[in-house]
């Protein structure tokens, strides 16, 4: 963790081929119950969690910790109940019922752009959201996580999506990567990753250091990774 970001956690259920979701796009199901309990704990382990915007529009995830034994946990240590919910969208279209917002009791914090229009930050603000504007076309990522480290987000647990993923790991703020791989094949070219957007050269690409492999009863596979600092482009961060 640097004084400027919090400590970067993403985490990720893949099939077997690499693929997030079928080419339908729909939220298949690829986490077995057994990884949904260690995800909720990373939840619980965490000061805020953060989507990008396809899953915070397509998915609307509460983004709440399940278990209330762990709800319980996070009350004794002095915390809220749920950690920060935090979007990253470009235009923020999203319903004012919506559960990203109304799921909780948590603190909600959604970075966009000029892209949103001025009534839409005001309506969710009046629902209780922070909204920063932070970019004309495309959410400076890096401010944004200068913003989160300032409002006491330690630890960020990122889930998703593959564009925003992708875009974390080029700039170099992500510092662990844990990776559910499922005994399943989706196939399809056009099926999500995990890491989307518009991809690396070879000489650009993200260096991954294995920390654990661990054979879950499920079948599946958990590939804890860290990203050493001197992989990253100095230029970028």
């Amino acid at each position: 963790m640097t004084n400027d970001r919090p400590f970067v956690t993403i985490n990720v259920a893949i099939t077997a081929d690499g693929k997030t979701d079928t080419i339908a796009r729909r939220g298949a199901t690829i986490s077995s119950p057994h990884d949904w309990a260690r995800v909720d704990r990373l939840r619980a382990e965490s000061d805020a969690v953060l989507v990008g915007g396809r899953t915070l529009l397509g998915d609307d995830p509460r983004l709440t910790v399940k278990s209330a034994e762990l709800r319980a946990e996070r009350r004794t240590r002095g915390l809220e109940e749920n950690p920060i919910k935090v979007g990253i969208v470009s235009n923020a279209d999203l319903r004012l019922d919506s559960r990203f917002l109304t799921a909780g009791p948590a603190q909600v914090m959604i970075f966009t752009t000029q892209r949103t229009s001025p009534a839409q930050i005001i309506c969710l603000r009046e629902r209780g959201a922070q909204v920063f504007v932070i970019g004309e076309r495309r959410v400076d990522l890096v401010r944004a996580f200068h913003h989160l480290r300032e409002h006491g987000a330690k630890r960020l647990l990122v889930e998703g999506g593959g564009t925003l993923n992708a875009e974390l790991l080029r700039l170099g703020l992500v510092d662990e990567l844990y990776l559910y791989t499922a005994p399943l094949i989706f196939g399809g070219a056009d099926a999500p990753t995990f890491a989307d957007g518009v991809g690396l050269q070879r000489e650009e690409a993200v260096h991954l250091q294995l920390n654990s492999v661990e054979t879950l009863r499920d079948g599946g596979l958990l590939l804890h990774y860290v990203i050493p600092r001197a992989s990253v482009d100095p230029k970028l961060l």
